[in-house]
């Protein structure tokens, strides 16, 4: 009786296995991790120890040292030619000697990625950019980020670098902030400059945020060329809280082509294990 008891675990365990194995989502980002964090338990994973600029998804990691600090959020940041990207000469529409709250630095530098705003809080930390880059390094070899290197805030340089595996791991962390996940999944957004008359629109560049299928949690989008385009997100599927990792995607829709790979085939899977 025992016998035939183990030998039915066994062939359930292969039989659901099997299913998962054959019908892998066909995901194009070159690499990525899939993360069920109620258990930590892996669900797919493809290159995730490969070491790779991670380009804005630096981003996360600069809001949780921010936050992490409890600076003023109502404290206007007067926004300079430091600020200007002179690595990439990327635009923004933050004019130099406008100035803004912190908060809404925060919230335009996670849900539409403004690197000028990423750089003013960088620049305003308390002992400037060196302590506020000593504190990223920190705060990933507290995570466990063993293989993670910051240089800078904004992710313009390719000095930033992680693995998949690693950003799984910040992703789950960013999700105990409420700030982070308000701002970075918040669709649209007017900021007002304190000293000035022109209102600014920015959107959300992750369009998953505005879906009505998906439930994200937190969310942040990046690129550069050394990078490709990524995506991380975590959000809840087939009733699971999970994080999905997707970088170095080749094609412009392939990051959110893939997510949405990603859920259909969870949901397919753990739909198959409810029968």
């Amino acid at each position: 009786m025992k016998q035939g008891v183990i030998l039915f675990c066994v062939i359930f365990f292969w039989a659901n296995s099997s299913f998962a194995q054959q019908n892998l989502p066909n995901l194009r980002s070159h690499a990525v991790m899939v993360l069920d964090t109620q258990d930590n338990n892996v669900i797919y994973d493809k290159n995730a120890n490969s070491v790779v600029p991670i380009a804005s998804i630096t981003k996360l990691m600069t809001a949780m040292v921010i936050l992490d600090a409890q600076l003023p959020m109502g404290d206007k940041i007067v926004i300079t030619s430091a600020d200007v990207d002179r690595l990439k000469n990327t635009r923004s529409r933050l004019s130099v000697g406008s100035s803004y709250a912190r908060h809404e630095l925060l919230r335009i530098s996670l849900m539409s990625s403004e690197n000028r705003a990423a750089a003013a809080l960088g620049r305003t930390y308390p002992g400037g950019i060196q302590a506020f880059v000593r504190a990223m390094n920190k705060k990933a070899f507290e995570l466990g980020m063993i293989d993670s290197y910051f240089v800078e805030p904004t992710g313009l340089s390719s000095g930033n670098v992680s693995t998949a595996r690693d950003l799984a791991k910040m992703v789950a962390a960013t999700n105990d902030y409420g700030v982070i996940r308000e701002f970075s999944t918040t669709s649209r957004h007017i900021v007002s400059p304190a000293n000035r008359k022109n209102k600014l629109q920015y959107i959300n560049s992750n369009s998953l945020v505005r879906s009505q299928s998906w439930q994200i949690d937190v969310s942040k989008t990046g690129y550069l060329n050394e990078a490709g385009r990524c995506l991380v997100m975590q959000a809840n599927i087939a009733g699971k809280p999970v994080v999905i990792v997707l970088l170095n995607s080749w094609g412009k829709n392939t990051r959110i082509g893939d997510a949405n790979r990603v859920r259909k085939w969870m949901e397919n899977v753990y739909a198959r294990k409810q029968v």
